[in-house]
C-alpha cells in the first residue's frame, strides 16, 4: 500500500509538474548558474514546499471523510482543466524569473546559487497547482509519509530533467502533450475520488 500510493503520487505530479513555472524557473536558473547548486537549492526549495503541502493536507484528513473526499475530487477536477488550458506564456515565466535573479551577480558563489535557486523554487510552488494537488492527495490517502516521498520524488525529478537537458525535452515532447496526459490522469482522479465520496465504491 505504501509504495502504491508513493507511486500513483509520483506518476500525477510528473506531467503536472513538467508544463510548470517551477520548470521554466529551474531551466532559467541553470542557463544562468552552475547546475549541481541549481540543482540542490532547488531540490531543498520543492522538499520543503513539498512538507508544507502534505502536512496542510494531513491535517485536512481530520476532517470527516466524506466532505474531504468531495474536495479533493473538486481540486483533481479542476486540475483537469487548468491542464488543459496554458495558464502563463513561457515566455512571460521566463522573464518574471530573470526579474527575480537579476540582482545576481553574474559569477556568485555556490552558497549564494543554492540560495538563490531555493528562495525561487520556493515562492515558484507556494500556492501551485502541484502543491494544491499534493494537498489533495495527502488528504485523500491519509498517508503523509508516502505522499511525501511520491511528490518530492516527481517535483525533483522534473528539476533534475531541467538542469540537465531541459531544452533538449521541449524540442523533443510538445508541452501541450504532457498538460493533456496530465489532465487525463488528474480527471479520472476526480471521477474515483467523487465516486468514493459518493460511497459508490
Amino acid at each position: 500500500m505504501w509504495i502504491s500510493v508513493a507511486a500513483t503520487v509520483f506518476i500525477l505530479i510528473v506531467p503536472a509538474e513538467l508544463p510548470d513555472k517551477t520548470f521554466v524557473a529551474t531551466l532559467v536558473l541553470a542557463t544562468r548558474f552552475r547546475a549541481a547548486p541549481v540543482f540542490i537549492g532547488s531540490a531543498l526549495g520543492l522538499a520543503v514546499q513539498a512538507v508544507i503541502a502534505v502536512t496542510a493536507g494531513s491535517l485536512i484528513a481530520l476532517l470527516p471523510t466524506t466532505p474531504v473526499k468531495a474536495v479533493s475530487a473538486a481540486i483533481f477536477a479542476i486540475g483537469a482543466v487548468l491542464m488543459i488550458r496554458t495558464i502563463e506564456d513561457p515566455d512571460e515565466e521566463e522573464a518574471e524569473v530573470e526579474k527575480e535573479i537579476a540582482s545576481t551577480p553574474a559569477e556568485p558563489s555556490a552558497g549564494r546559487v543554492i540560495l538563490t535557486s531555493f528562495v525561487v523554487m520556493f515562492l515558484a510552488e507556494w500556492g501551485d497547482l502541484t502543491q494544491l494537488l499534493t494537498a489533495s492527495l495527502s488528504a485523500k490517502y491519509d498517508n503523509p509519509t508516502a505522499v511525501f516521498v511520491g511528490s518530492c520524488a516527481g517535483l525533483i525529478l522534473v528539476a533534475a530533467i531541467a538542469v540537465t537537458g531541459g531544452k533538449a525535452l521541449l524540442r523533443l515532447i510538445p508541452l501541450d502533450w504532457v498538460r493533456r496526459i496530465a489532465a487525463v490522469a488528474f480527471g479520472v482522479v476526480a471521477v474515483i475520488t467523487a465516486l468514493e465520496a459518493a460511497r459508490v465504491i
